[in-house]
């Protein structure tokens, strides 16, 4: 058995960012300063990551995807980038773009090609099929228009 414990273990990686034991984070990815990947969470190749970006235990972002700063990503979330699975081939893949302050809900899924706009909201367990507009929150299967960000974040203020 392996020597790591397994309760988790926090890993300070260079750069400031962390993530917790055991996880995955491909080669030539990149993490901005401040990130943090959950346990079991899968990174793939050559993904970026911005600044304070948050992925949570169990998500798996595919190779090539690009995240921009202050992003979280909830637990057991899908971002996929290959619109033909298995293609095997690279130039069929369609990575996402995630912009900043977006957030994908827990066990949603991003559909290759997909990209979510800056201060988005994709629901949890909602599956985007089509590109999500800035500053808009949208649920379901497949995920429609719900409300506008600044709504969202008034409720979500309501709540405290």
């Amino acid at each position: 058995m392996s020597e790591r414990p397994l309760t988790g273990e926090r890993i300070d990686l260079e750069g400031g960012a962390t993530a917790w034991w055991p996880c995955h984070i491909g080669h030539h990815s990149t993490l901005g300063r401040g990130c943090s990947i959950g346990a079991l969470a899968h990174v793939g190749q050559h993904v970026r990551m911005g600044v304070g970006c948050k992925v949570q235990g169990s998500a798996y972002i595919a190779d090539a995807t690009v995240l921009g700063d202050r992003v979280f990503i909830g637990p057991s979330a899908v971002i996929l980038n290959d619109k033909f699975p298995p293609s095997g081939d690279r130039a069929k893949w369609q990575p996402v773009t995630v912009g900043d302050d977006a957030v994908i809900g827990g066990g949603a899924t991003v559909v290759p090609g997909n990209d979510v706009g800056a201060r988005a909201v994709l629901a949890a367990g909602a599956v985007l099929t089509r590109p999500l507009p800035d500053g808009e929150v949208w649920g379901g299967n497949p995920a429609r228009f719900m409300m506008t960000r600044e709504t969202y974040d008034a409720r979500r203020e309501g709540e405290r």
